[in-house]
Order: C-alpha cells, then structure tokens, then sequence
C-alpha cells in the first residue's frame, strides 16, 4: 500500500490521518461521517444495539431494512468505531454510538439528526455562492427562507426545536454557574424555544419566575418541559414575535439568537430588549465568540454555518460592543463559561466593561 492510498483508507476510518495528503482526504471526505451518523441516529441503531446486540438481519426487521444493506452499514459503523463485532455476524454497539441512544442522558440523537438534514444540508452544498453572492443559500437551495421552510415542512420544525434544546441541555447548567441573578424576580428567555435554560436557572432560585418568548408552536414543548423539572407553577410560555415586542421583565436572556440574524435585526431586537427591561434590568447574551485569525475552534465554521442558512453571522467582542451601541446599551462584563460560551452583560446605563473569567 502506498502512501497515499493509506491516507486514503485512514481518512474513512477512526485511523488517525498520516501527513497533510490523509488530513485533506479526511477532510474531503468528511460528509459521509455526518451522513453515517444521521443514519445511525435515524434509524436507532444505538437502542438497537444496546444491550446485548443484534444481528442485522434483527435491526433490519425491527426498521423494516434490507437485510444486506443492514449489514453493510453496521460494518461501515464498525471501522468508525460505532459498533463492534467478534464475528462479522452480531454486532453490539460501543460507548460512542451510546451518545446517540434516545434515553441516554444529554444524548446528541437530536443534533445527529438536525446536523445531516436536508434544511443543514443543501445550503452547505452551495456555500461557494454564498461566498460569491454574499448571501445565504437556503432560499436558493429549499426554495424559501430557512425559518420559513422549516415552519412548511411537517417535521422539520420539531427537529431544529429539539436539536436546540439538546444544544441548551448541555450547556444550560454551565451557564447557570455564571449567570448571577441577584435581586431578579423575573427572567425572560428571549426566543428560548423549549426553555431549558430559564428552567434550569428557576431549578436553582426557586423565587425566580420564568418566561419564554418563541412562536407560538414551541409552547407544549416548553410547557411540557417546565412541568418535567418541576417549576410549571412559576413558568409562562409567550407566543410571539421578538421583532415586535418582548415581555417585560428583570433579566432578559439572548441565547444563540443574534448569530442568526444580520446586524441591522440583532439591532431591533436589542433595543426591544431594552425597551421592555425593568427597572435596573439586565441583558445578557450568550454566544460564541471569534477570537484573532487562525485560532482554532468551533467559532469560524460555526460562521461559515450562519453564512449558508441565513443572514446571521459569529461576532467579535467589538462586533457586540457596537451591536449594543447602536441600540442603546452599554457593554457591563463579559464572563467565559465552562464551554466555549461567553455570557456578554448589557444594561441601559453606562458603565465600565470589566473582562472577567469564571466565579471561583
């Protein structure tokens, strides 16, 4: 074997990849993984396989499958390191395929599935004209804008719903390390859809009230989930439009909301923000942050993903500064989070930005 044709072979595989030629075969063929695992995620292979394993022909009956195509693909998952068998007959799934087991605990089922989808997936495949044209390519490739397409499609809108709520599940209690509350009674979670994040934070101050502001078809999710964690009796659900007008309150919550959004929007939905804060409220927006050019980490391909499906982008510190400026707010703290999350502060008044880690 060359090397060349070793690259090759590792970039398909959980091999590590040798040299720049195996990086860039991994790279290029990088989206049949993701299509692998929104299969596997699709079609519960994780459940399947479980607990004591099962054979193809057994996943294929219980997903009405080709039996041989079941076998083919369980093979494929072994040489990534999804599934494992002793015999090429049973297959048994390993600690990796378990994180997208429908009842494992922040289990990244929903996001498989929502990261291979077609709403996801055609944009991407278009991103050089998104580069060329300097504007989003869902319209183009969905035949309607992104939000649009997913409240016209049946299903797709439960998808990106639960795949964020997934995203929220995992960072919610991290957040709510940093996150100080001091002196609020009422938190709104501006554009929160299931409401992980004010719920978790109304688990740990149990006098705090909580209100999601979404559309109006995310309300029995939220409602559903704030009776599971036990504060339904403090918790309201708010049908409307965060470009209008958004519920008053003491702490307004902006998670992973303007990065979908150009700045002229992020600018009406600040000063709505601001508009409706008690008071001595606050607002506090949490979002990735880009750092200096060539630094590595999820934050510029995460904005190549905003480049595609919409009009939002990933923002500088600066970026945010002026966003918050233009709509008459003054930065107050930025506080980093165990993730790559930073919680940005704003209030009406000016005060001094202060750059501060975690509480200790």
């Amino acid at each position: 074997m060359t090397l060349f044709e070793h690259d090759f072979v590792a970039a398909g595989s959980a091999e590590p990849p040798v040299g720049d030629t195996g990086r860039m075969l991994q790279m290029i063929t990088g989206y049949w993984v993701t299509q692998v695992v929104r299969t596997a995620a699709e079609l519960r292979i994780a459940d399947h396989l479980h607990a004591t394993g099962a054979t193809p022909a057994e996943v294929a009956a219980a997903e009405s499958l080709d039996p041989d195509s079941t076998f083919r693909f369980l093979r494929t998952c072994a040489s990534l390191g999804l599934t494992a068998s002793a015999d090429g007959k049973r297959f048994t799934g390993t600690p990796l395929l378990d994180t997208l087991r429908t009842d494992a605990p922040g289990s990244l089922r929903d996001l498989a599935l929502w990261g291979g989808a077609e709403s996801h997936w055609l944009p991407w495949g278009r991103l050089a004209d998104a580069i060329r044209t300097g504007t989003p390519q869902a319209e183009t490739a969905l035949g309607t804008p992104f939000f649009d397409w997913l409240a016209g499609v049946p299903g797709e809108a439960e998808v990106f719903t639960n795949a964020m709520t997934a995203m929220t599940r995992g960072l919610a209690h991290r957040l709510a390390d940093v996150i100080e509350l001091k002196g609020a009674e009422v938190v709104v979670d501006v554009g929160g859809a299931g409401g992980n994040l004010v719920q978790t934070l109304m688990q740990r101050h149990p006098g705090l009230t909580g209100v999601v502001l979404d559309l109006p078809h995310v309300g029995p999710e939220a409602d559903a989930s704030a009776a599971a964690l036990g504060v339904a009796d403090r918790f309201a659900f708010v049908g409307g439009d965060f470009f209008e007008k958004v519920p008053s309150g003491d702490v307004h919550l902006l998670k992973f909301v303007l990065h979908d959004w150009d700045d002229d929007a992020c600018v009406r939905i600040l000063r709505n923000c601001r508009e409706a804060l008690g008071p001595g409220g606050r607002l506090l927006v949490m979002e990735l942050l880009v750092d200096e050019v060539g630094t590595p980490g999820l934050e510029p391909l995460m904005d190549l993903n905003m480049m595609a499906l919409s009009t939002g982008r990933e923002r500088s510190l600066d970026e945010f500064a002026n966003l918050f400026e233009r709509a008459g707010l003054t930065p107050a703290a930025t506080v980093s989070s165990a993730s790559r999350v930073s919680v940005l502060e704003a209030v009406p008044a000016r005060t001094p930005l202060r750059v501060m880690g975690p509480p200790s």
